[in-house]
């Protein structure tokens, strides 16, 4: 299953959203926000899932996408 996970500015800070999960994770700065994303996005991709992280800069212009191809991690 292909998980997204998105990176968006917001008046004070930034969100960390992603699709199974229902909450927003707030980050006071775009790097705390874009580690966060990065580890998730590695995490659920050892756990099996397909990721596609998207980072949004303040302009709503996309400043990077990251992908990893999910595998089960347990079994290599």
């Amino acid at each position: 299953m292909n998980q997204a996970i998105t990176v968006e500015p917001r008046v004070h800070g930034w969100v960390v959203k992603s699709t199974p999960f229902d909450n927003e994770m707030f980050f006071r700065s775009g790097e705390s926000a874009e580690f966060a994303a990065r580890d998730l996005g590695t995490r659920m991709a050892r756990a099996g899932d397909s990721v596609t992280v998207e980072i949004f800069l303040r302009d709503g212009s996309l400043a990077g996408r990251y992908v990893w191809a999910g595998r089960d991690w347990r079994t290599s």
